[in-house]
C-alpha cells in the first residue's frame, strides 16, 4: 500500500493549513455523495420534493468549491509549499473540480426527476440507474476513501470498476434505445431516463479522475492518459 507521508513542518499552523485543506474537501466530498444519492432515489421514487432539495444544495457546493479553492491559493501564495506538499495542495483543487461537476450531474438527474413525476413514469430504464447508479456511488466513496488514506493501490482497483459502469452503460443505452423503437410512445419519458444513465456514466468518470489524483499526489505519477490495465 502506497502511503503519503506529509512533511511536518516547524510552523505549526502550516501542517494545519494543510490538514484543513484536506478535511474540507472530504466534507464536500460528503456532501456531493449524498446529493448523488438522493438525485438517484428522488428519479426511482418520482419525488419531486426531494429532487428540488437535490438542486438547492447545488449552490452550497458550489460555495464550497470557491472556498476550497481560495484557502488553496492562499497556502501557495504565503507558504510556497514544495515536493508533497505541493502536490496535495494540487491535487486538493483538481479534486473539488471533479466533485463540482459531479454535483452538476446529480442535478440533472433530479431534474430529469421532476420532469419524470410531472409526465409520469417511464416505463423502462429505472433497474438500470438503480445498477449504474450503485456501481458509481461505490467508487466516489471508495476514492474518498483512499484519498483519505493517500492510499494509491486502492485508487487504482477503483479506477478499473470504471470500465464495468461504461460497458453497463452502453448494454442499457442499446437496450432504450431498441424499446423506443418499437414503441415511439415512450421516446419521451425514455430520454429522460437516458439522460439520466449518462450523467451517472459521467459520474464515474469524475470519481475515477479523483483517483487518478491520487496517484499523482502519493506517487508523483501523472497517469491521466494511462490505460488503467497498463498501471
Amino acid at each position: 500500500m502506497d502511503k503519503l507521508n506529509l512533511d511536518q513542518h516547524i510552523s505549526r499552523q502550516f501542517n494545519e493549513d494543510l490538514e484543513e485543506i484536506k478535511t474540507s474537501m472530504l466534507e464536500m466530498g460528503g456532501l456531493v455523495e449524498k446529493q448523488v444519492g438522493d438525485a438517484i432515489r428522488a428519479l426511482e421514487d418520482a419525488d419531486s420534493g426531494l429532487a428540488e432539495r437535490v438542486i438547492e444544495v447545488e449552490s452550497q457546493i458550489d460555495e464550497m468549491e470557491m472556498d476550497i479553492d481560495e484557502t488553496c491559493i492562499t497556502l501557495i501564495a504565503r507558504r510556497q509549499p514544495a515536493a508533497t506538499d505541493l502536490r496535495l495542495v494540487i491535487a486538493v483543487t483538481k479534486t473539488i473540480r471533479d466533485l463540482e461537476r459531479i454535483g452538476d450531474e446529480a442535478q440533472k438527474i433530479a431534474k430529469m426527476a421532476i420532469k419524470l413525476s410531472e409526465e409520469g413514469n417511464a416505463p423502462r430504464g429505472y433497474m438500470e440507474v438503480r445498477h449504474i447508479g450503485n456501481c458509481v456511488r461505490k467508487m466516489l466513496d471508495d476514492s474518498l476513501d483512499a484519498f483519505s488514506r493517500f492510499d494509491a493501490e486502492a485508487a487504482i482497483a477503483t479506477m478499473h470498476e470504471d470500465r464495468e459502469v461504461d460497458m453497463d452503460y452502453k448494454t442499457a443505452l442499446r437496450e432504450m434505445i431498441t424499446y423506443m423503437m418499437e414503441d415511439p410512445r415512450s421516446i419521451s419519458r425514455s430520454m429522460n431516463i437516458l439522460w439520466a444513465l449518462r450523467s451517472l456514466e459521467r459520474v464515474g468518470d469524475h470519481a475515477k479522475n479523483i483517483c487518478e489524483h491520487i496517484v499523482y499526489l502519493v506517487q508523483g505519477r501523472d497517469i491521466r492518459h494511462t490505460n488503467p490495465a497498463k498501471l
